[in-house]
């Protein structure tokens, strides 16, 4: 009977570690995905920022988000994107005067060297408009994946009430390639350019460097979470050509001034 009651507890036991192995191998990657999120994305080469460019966003980031929760009411919804020290701010808020507060507990952060305030006066959005934010981040990127000449490591993407936010450090001809493959995507309403300019001499210099740069590298670098999130199945993307579809329109942000340089 003893000896039963240990082959027993043996077969659960074993099972229990089966079923917990399997659980361990299909979450590792979402579990990594977190990780990755949570820490902002990867900093890889193939951006055009410098390495401490990039870590000094994810600061500034950081701050941000910490900051406007402290200052600015609970009723807002604010996203905070910081591309090379830009700050792009969107999301809802209930007054102006909360807009213009998120606004200023941002400037008073060290090193922001511009700040697009695209916060929206008005209820917060729903959980299934930010799902669907997300769905349209991805096919956007998926559309400039697809794209001849384009790469979607130049770009970062921002989606809020189906807007469109385009950053990055790119040559006039790359921004607007990039914003009129985001205007093309069935269900955008709107491409706002929050671009830094280069010029295309700069952009090839860039390349060589990161080039050079990954060439020299050991291991290969994973791309960035941010890269990936909200991307749908290929069976979840319109099969329609993109010069079908009826584009929209396309504007460019209003950058007002930064912070200053002195510590804060």
């Amino acid at each position: 009977m003893k000896k039963t009651r240990v082959k027993a507890a043996l077969a659960q036991a074993t099972l229990t570690v089966s079923l917990l192995s399997g659980v361990a191998l299909t979450l590792q990657g979402c579990a990594l995905a977190v990780v990755g999120a949570a820490a902002g994305g990867t900093l890889i080469a193939t951006d055009r920022r410098t390495l401490g460019a990039q870590t000094e966003d994810r600061e500034i980031q950081v701050k941000a988000l910490s900051r406007i929760k402290e200052n600015v009411s609970d009723q807002a919804h604010i996203n905070v994107t910081v591309f090379n020290r830009r700050v792009l701010l969107t999301g809802e808020v209930p007054d102006d005067a909360s807009k213009q507060k998120a606004e200023a507990v941002v400037r008073d952060i060290n090193n922001v060297g511009g700040i697009v305030n695209e916060l929206s006066v008005q209820p917060a959005s729903s959980i299934s408009s930010r799902a669907n934010d997300s769905y349209l981040e991805g096919r956007v990127k998926t559309a400039m994946v697809g794209e001849k000449d384009l790469s979607t490591n130049y770009y970062k993407v921002v989606c809020e009430r189906s807007i469109i936010y385009l950053m990055g450090l790119v040559t006039q001809d790359e921004g607007a390639h990039g914003a009129d493959v985001a205007a093309r995507v069935s269900g955008v309403e709107q491409v706002v350019k929050v671009y830094q300019y280069i010029k295309p001499e700069e952009a090839k210099a860039l390349a060589a460097a990161a080039a050079s740069g990954a060439s020299a590298s050991t291991a290969a670098t994973p791309a960035p979470a941010e890269a990936t999130v909200g991307t749908v199945p290929d069976s979840s993307v319109s099969s329609r050509p993109l010069d079908q579809q009826s584009p929209a329109p396309v504007k460019n942000s209003d950058v007002r001034p930064g912070s200053s340089s002195s510590a804060k």
